[in-house]
């Protein structure tokens, strides 16, 4: 079992509800002590003024005046204990039959206080909060109740007197009970509050990070290029460096684009070289060097088509469909401005795929290129979403092309055109390029006659 939660929102919120229950029961207990020392300040004080107004009934001589034991006895409540021990006799509560009910000479913690030892339990209050000579204690009396009660002495002619008085010790620990229940309930509503209040807090707080993570997706989308600057000063730098690190990619990647069309260049040439040498005369009477050269252009191509795709298509990129169909129909009218075939264009305008725009040019300029070869009177190129791909038709009425030719049309290496002004190497590329992305080319035919070839892209939704 994890003790420790893998969230950053998990380990703030243990760590700020253990902090608060901590904070919780230090308070309760440290409430709850003032509470008693107060409570219990207040029985000594009493006891301490009936210890004194029982002290006056003991006279100089060591007796007892009992009328002025019988004026305080009445004052008494019946249920809270006192003994006198003077020179001259004992006097204290008595049971129903008259006898002594604090019997002090039966206990013997009791018959230490009356020789004067210390009392057998800590002091409630400090030594000075008592008048000099009182002492207080807690204990058990012999056969009956727990009892809190102070001893003082009295000085006599003929020795000290003891004075014993006390209560139940129900008469502190109730009304601390009572208090504590409701002390109990509020510092649970406060910890809930508490609680409540820190997870508001955390969520208010953590707020930022959840934003910079959308702003990163945002740029594995292709939907930004950069992380936003307005972060907390605390999230400044680690923005800054993210950033930093986007702008280091970028470079990076534009140099090894630059690399790959540079190796393609290098290799164009000697390529085709090599086929033109493999054509000659007595060159190649089997034909196996020409097929081995068409192998190794296939592969140069296929494998730089890949490099390019896996530079572009990492899901950084973000171009719109509407804008390059409108640049290549333009292109593609003024190339064949003597043929008189119209291109007519429908496509939505917040249609974007996950392509890069290079590639996207080169796979559409190729249709329709190829497709305005073949035409006679038009050229459709509409797109659609469904099913999270962007699917584009690039459609003629010319006289299209046999299943079988269409097989040979898309395999690697193949292509049926070599005419274009700059639009790709024709549709084993585009299918190829397609496919690294995700994506589809198939060529179907059009009803009426003609052929409709059918790119599937990965489609982002702009906005």
């Amino acid at each position: 079992m994890r003790l420790v939660p893998r969230s950053l929102f998990g380990r703030l919120l243990v760590l700020s509800l253990a902090a608060t229950l901590a904070a919780l029961l230090v308070a309760g207990v440290a409430i709850g002590g003032v509470l008693e020392h107060f409570v219990t300040a207040t029985t000594d004080a009493r006891l301490a003024d009936r210890a004194l107004a029982l002290g006056t009934a003991v006279r100089r001589d060591g007796t007892i005046d009992g009328a002025v034991l019988d004026q305080i006895e009445a004052r008494i409540p019946k249920r809270e204990p006192w003994r006198i021990d003077a020179p001259g006799g004992s006097v204290g509560t008595r049971r129903d039959d008259g006898s002594l009910a604090v019997a002090f000479d039966d206990d013997p913690h009791f018959r230490d206080l009356l020789r004067g030892a210390p009392p057998p339990r800590r002091d409630h209050k400090p030594p000075d909060a008592l008048p000099a000579g009182v002492r207080p204690f807690d204990d058990r009396l012999s056969n009956g109740p727990a009892v809190h009660g102070l001893v003082s002495t009295v000085s006599t002619d003929a020795g000290e007197a003891t004075l014993i008085v006390a209560v139940s010790r129900g008469v502190i620990d109730r009304p601390i009970r009572a208090a504590l229940i409701p002390l109990a309930l509020s510092l649970l509503a406060l910890g809930a509050a508490l609680a409540l209040a820190s997870i508001v807090q955390l969520r208010l707080g953590l707020r930022p990070l959840t934003r910079l993570r959308r702003d990163v997706a945002a740029i594995r989308d292709g939907r930004a290029d950069r992380v936003s600057d307005d972060q907390p000063a605390e999230l400044i730098p680690l923005a800054g460096e993210l950033n930093a690190l986007l702008a280091d990619t970028k470079a990076a990647l534009t140099a090894a684009r630059a690399s790959a069309a540079n190796l393609a260049h290098g290799l164009k040439t000697p390529i085709a070289t090599l086929a033109l040498t493999a054509g000659e005369p007595g060159r190649d009477p089997d034909g196996r060097l020409a097929t081995s050269i068409a192998r190794l252009d296939a592969t140069v191509r296929h494998h730089l088509g890949r490099a390019r795709a896996g530079i572009a298509g990492n899901g950084r990129v973000l171009t719109p469909v509407a804008p390059i169909v409108r640049e290549i129909a333009d292109a593609i009218r003024h190339i064949h401005a003597d043929s008189g075939i119209a291109i007519v264009m429908d496509i939505p305008a917040d249609l974007a795929v996950a392509v890069d725009r290079t590639d996207l040019e080169e796979m559409v300029g190729n249709l329709a290129d190829n497709a305005m070869r073949w035409a006679r009177r038009q050229v459709r190129i509409v797109a659609i979403s469904r099913a999270g791909m962007a699917i584009v038709e690039v459609i003629d009425d010319g006289p299209g092309i046999p299943l079988d030719a269409r097989m040979r049309a898309l395999a690697q290496g193949m292509r049926l055109d070599e005419r274009g002004d700059g639009h790709g190497f024709g549709l084993a590329i585009v299918c190829e390029l397609a496919g690294l992305y995700g994506g589809t080319l198939t060529l179907g035919d059009t009803p009426g006659g003609g052929l409709t070839a059918t790119l599937s892209l990965p489609i982002v939704r702009m906005g």
